[in-house]
């Protein structure tokens, strides 16, 4: 079912650049893999889904920044990026509410041909908000559901019902059928005749077949005259068999989850096994470009599909990351009552937008290192040698040295490169020092590595940077600072270069806590997209913490946005961003506290900022 150079993939970054990757067909990573083999694509655009209009406040109509025929032209474009990477006999569903279902069907109907529409599959909303006396209240959603060519069909179209649901049902028929005779049937090995004026419903052949199931009865409390006018005491009955035909209402299982991730709009895994089931194979291919909190991914994984799931907010790939590792401790498909017990296959997390660095890397040595000094901003210094260690530059007037992996080809900077770069430099410099080496050169997960009192930073030169570097002003999609802003959509260009914010912070130990004291937060911009400064705590989107960090894993178990962070009690009222920032700018410092019993030996924080720079840093705690 999975080929040897097959990885399941989960993708940070702007859906439509993953998808012009995958149907330009030529990164290794997906070359000959994706495009024209996708057997199943589910999206639930996050546009209006679970958000409920209400004029009288003034609020807008959706949550979304995409408005009206933005929206349309936004999901329009990525309709037909996907409907490339779908096999001849795939399938797509789209969940949509009521707000933009219209439009949606007609988007569809022009990308994949009227003919492929197959239904418009009702499902029950997450939320039920309260009737009001002019209307209704919306219950439900939309999957729209096309095929890319005709000679797509179902894999399955039938649901399994409880053994508590399946009822004992008569075996007669009414009606005497035409120019037959009226012939018996043996049920348990009595021969009996139909009621008068009616005709057994089944065949002999399968009659037998059932009472090998153990799923005939006589039920001896019924008695009827048969078709010979003799009293006969005992109905033959069936059990109804253990599955339905499934038709497009769905309302009986649930679409929104709750509990599994905690994450907002997460759909729910019966949901997205009835669709994976219904169109799918072992070993198929299924898609996500919305993935959210990785349902889809989560459920192909125990159904055995390979899968690709991507997304723009960091929550996001950290909250799949999350579930997908420890998905052995989820519940079992089949079985709720059990666990699903088995750990996932590998998968690979990558950036997307991104352009191979390998004709960077084969730069002459001062090529090279003029191109990183601009990528990361180091100044010249007069200063050539600290301790016989040559040294590159300034980086807010702390020394940058740049690791020459062209010298040191077999070799990383590790524990043991740094305890000897310490031992030349560190009496000699400020507590501060900046490391420049490829990404896959440094051996630490962290940001920093600290040795005595100088913290030793690593600034990590990606093998891929933005494939239109010299031809488009680069657009930054910004992180959510509050829940009610995870759905908003922000359609980047581009992405920036990974540049870390500046972060000062602190770690108290006490007797039942631990309190992270954030004390600085500025990202690298220091400007917005308007021209506008941003002060301290202004740009911090998120804090993502592992209070059980095993040295090796992010394993996130808290997560904070920037309002939850805010030094006061969160009201029930949605603040906009601009009062999120407003308040951000206010902050000498941020705390946040820990229960003591719920901390291992090691912390890890990630803290994120608007435009999804992220900064990491590991607190030893016992």
């Amino acid at each position: 079912l999975y080929s040897k150079d097959w990885h399941n993939l989960l993708v940070f970054g702007d859906n439509l650049q993953i998808l012009k990757t995958f149907n330009e067909n030529k990164d290794p990573l997906v070359k000959n893999k994706i495009k024209g083999k996708v057997k199943l694509i589910y999206i639930d655009p996050p546009f209006g889904t679970g958000d409920e209009y209400d004029g009288a406040k003034g609020q807008s109509a959706y949550s979304a920044k995409k408005k009206g025929a933005d929206f349309v032209e936004f999901l329009r474009r990525r309709l037909i990026l996907l409907k490339e990477l779908m096999a001849s006999d795939g399938a797509i569903f789209v969940r949509m509410d009521y707000h933009f279902g219209h439009y949606l069907k007609l988007i569809m109907d022009e990308v994949f041909d009227k003919g492929s529409f197959k239904n418009e599959v009702i499902i029950k909303r997450g939320y039920v908000p309260k009737g009001k006396t002019s209307q209704f209240p919306t219950a439900t959603d939309s999957l729209f559901f096309y095929s890319k060519t005709d000679i797509f069909n179902l894999v399955s179209n039938t649901k399994s019902i409880e053994e508590k649901d399946r009822k004992w049902i008569s075996l007669d028929m009414p009606g005497e059928r035409k120019n037959r005779n009226i012939r018996p049937r043996i049920f348990l090995s009595k021969k009996l005749y139909p009621p008068k004026d009616q005709h057994w419903g089944l065949s002999q052949k399968r009659i037998s077949e059932l009472e090998k199931q153990g799923d005939i009865r006589i039920n001896t409390g019924r008695t009827y005259i048969d078709t010979e006018g003799k009293t006969v005491k005992g109905m033959p009955e069936f059990l109804k068999e253990p599955f339905v035909l499934l038709n497009s209402n769905w309302t009986d299982i649930k679409s929104y989850e709750t509990h599994n991730t905690f994450y907002p709009t997460e759909n729910s895994e019966e949901l997205l096994e009835r669709i994976i089931n219904s169109c799918t194979n072992e070993g198929d291919l299924v898609i996500d470009v919305f993935a959210g909190s990785g349902t889809t991914a989560a459920v192909a994984e125990k159904s055995g599909r390979r899968w690709v799931c991507c997304d723009i907010g960091k929550l996001a790939i950290y909250t799949i990351q999350k579930r997908l590792l420890e998905i052995d401790k989820s519940k079992d498909l089949e079985d709720k009552k059990q666990k699903y017990d088995k750990p996932a296959k590998s998968f690979a997390v990558v950036t997307s937008g991104l352009y191979n660095l390998g004709k960077v890397f084969a730069l002459q040595k001062d090529e090279y290192i003029n191109f990183v000094k601009n990528l990361f901003e180091i100044e010249e210094t007069k200063t050539a040698k600290i301790g016989g260690v040559e040294i590159d530059g300034r980086k807010r007037e702390f020394y940058t040295k740049i690791f020459p992996y062209w010298e040191l080809k077999n070799a990383s900077v590790d524990e043991k490169y740094l305890q000897e770069l310490h031992k030349n430099i560190g009496g000699k410099i400020d507590d501060r020092f900046y490391i420049i080496a490829p990404a896959n050169n440094v051996n630490f997960i962290s940001d920093y590595h600290q040795i005595g009192n100088v913290r030793y930073y690593f600034l990590k030169v990606p093998y891929q940077i933005i494939k239109e570097l010299h031809k488009v002003q680069f657009k930054k999609f910004r992180q959510p600072q509050s829940k009610g802003q995870i759905n908003d959509l922000d359609e980047a260009i581009g992405f920036h270069f990974i540049r870390q914010p500046e972060v000062k912070s602190e770690i108290k130990k006490l007797k039942d806590k631990v309190v992270l004291k954030i004390k600085k937060f500025e990202s690298a911009y220091s400007q917005d997209e308007t021209g506008e400064k941003l002060k301290n705590f202004e740009s911090l989107a998120m804090l993502l913490v592992d209070l059980n960090y095993d040295g090796e894993k992010f394993m996130m178990t808290n997560y904070y946005f920037a309002q939850d962070l805010l030094n006061h009690k969160p009201s029930d009222e949605e603040e906009s961003e601009e009062e999120i920032k407003k308040e951000l700018k206010k902050q000498k410092e941020i705390r946040k506290e820990f229960p003591k019993k719920d901390c291992g030996k090691k912390i890890m924080a990630i803290y994120v900022d608007i435009y999804g720079n992220e900064f990491r840093e590991m607190f030893k705690i016992k």
